[in-house]
């Protein structure tokens, strides 16, 4: 979806089709506080072989932490676990079916678009209209190519693990869930259908927002990813806002420690007035835009 998903998803950096000699911003901030420094980096979860390799500053920040945070605790992610805190969340168990939760006229709606792009929808029948949103976008994804197993954080999980840095999570599995089927129904059938109607366009849209990412071009993502989401105000509030404000707050924390932290996280929470750096900003931290160096041939 272009909320939790989609909307991180679509901010990829690719190498492949950007290459390229001249210096550019990148999707990472440092933030200075008293005695050390807090780098913000926007993430995705998935990523192509023709992503790779990331940009070499982000090794660089990766260097300089002694601690990596993510929204979640990777290196202690249970799948197991992680299954079956989804399927207590979002699948029904009372004989309640997607269709009854959507209603005939947005089931319909669905239903036809689903069929449109090849989507089984009806293998969803036990799903509440978020989880299906979530299982929907990632088959898209699946298709034109992206990888779990290659996205920011899994790669950087690798590296702290074999490094020996340790990994902390912002919130549990538990608690992200709860923020999705928390929400209204009337907001998860939006996030179906806007899923489904903009899963056409995915492999069109995509490159733009790739360049985006890769460029650190904030405003062309905050267009790209909080529009999608701007008309869904309690998808925006709980998912984003509300997060980012108490994300704001631990990072302030930080700031007074005397380790460096690196701070991944979806790239929707960082881009607005209402982003984690401009809410940093806005305390009176010093903080600025990392950017690439050229490369000598």
């Amino acid at each position: 979806m272009r909320g939790v998903v989609a909307s991180l998803a679509l901010a990829l950096v690719s190498s492949a089709a950007f290459a390229g000699d001249e210096a550019h911003p990148v999707t990472l901030w440092r933030v200075t506080g008293e005695a050390n420094s807090v780098y913000l980096l926007g993430s995705i979860h998935l990523l192509r072989e023709q992503d790779l390799p990331l940009p070499t500053v982000i090794d660089d920040a990766y260097g300089d932490a002694e601690i990596i945070v993510m929204e979640l605790d990777m290196d202690d992610m249970d799948p197991v676990y992680a299954q079956a805190a989804f399927n207590r969340a979002g699948v029904r168990t009372d004989g309640t079916t997607l269709q009854d939760l959507m209603g005939n006229e947005a089931y319909a709606e669905a239903e036809k678009i689903a069929a449109q792009l090849e989507i089984p929808l009806d293998m969803l029948a036990q799903s509440e209209p978020w989880l299906a949103a979530l299982t929907v976008e990632l088959m898209m994804l699946y298709r034109i190519g992206f990888d779990p197993t290659l996205g920011v954080e899994m790669l950087i999980t690798e590296r702290a693990t074999s490094d020996g840095k340790p990994i902390e999570g912002l919130e549990t599995i538990d608690e992200q869930l709860s923020f999705l089927d928390g929400l209204p129904l009337e907001a998860q059938r939006e996030m179906l259908l806007q899923t489904l109607a903009e899963g056409a366009a995915l492999s069109e849209t995509i490159d733009e927002l790739i360049h985006a990412w890769h460029h650190g071009d904030t405003a062309a993502l905050e267009e790209g990813l909080l529009e999608a989401v701007g008309e869904q105000d309690a998808f925006t509030d709980a998912l984003i806002h509300d997060r980012n404000r108490r994300w704001a707050d631990t990072i302030a924390e930080w700031l007074d420690d005397e380790r460096d932290y690196l701070v991944v996280v979806g790239a929707l929470h960082l881009v607005g007035d209402l982003g984690v750096p401009a809410l940093l900003d806005d305390r009176g931290f010093g903080i600025h835009q990392l950017s690439e160096p050229a490369t000598l041939r």
